[in-house]
């Protein structure tokens, strides 16, 4: 599916998403990654939800986001609740959902004027 920019502002924006990617500013990526407004982090490798763990959110948490989406590819899958205690001590709201809506809400997150940080599994 392809998203439509709102602004040329230079920000990272979804601009698309399909099996096996997303692109960020029409970049199409076939990995899992990270994006804030001004930033890309296609260094967060994580190969699926089953590979999901500890390290990869404290990776997230370091980025200081005020909200963290995580996309967890084609269907919504929930991390154990003891790999998202971390984000509540640090007062970060995470929120878990499919990579496409995470894809949109980011966009729409984004567009506020929110710190918002979206990572989205790639399989």
């Amino acid at each position: 599916m392809k998203l439509h920019l709102a602004a040329e502002d230079g920000k990272n924006r979804f601009t698309g998403h399909g099996e096996g990617y997303v692109a960020v500013n029409g970049q199409r990526y076939e990995q899992s990654l990270a994006i804030t407004a001004n930033a890309v982090y296609d260094t967060w490798r994580v190969n699926g939800f089953a590979e999901l763990g500890e390290a990869h959110l404290a990776y997230l948490l370091e980025l200081k986001p005020e909200i963290v989406i995580l996309g967890t590819g084609a269907s919504q899958r929930f991390p154990p609740p003891l790999l998202l205690r971390d984000f509540a001590a640090a007062q970060i709201g995470i929120e878990v959902m499919a990579t496409p809506a995470a894809c949109r809400t980011y966009n729409i997150l984004l567009a506020e004027g929110r710190a918002v940080l979206a990572a989205v599994l790639i399989v």
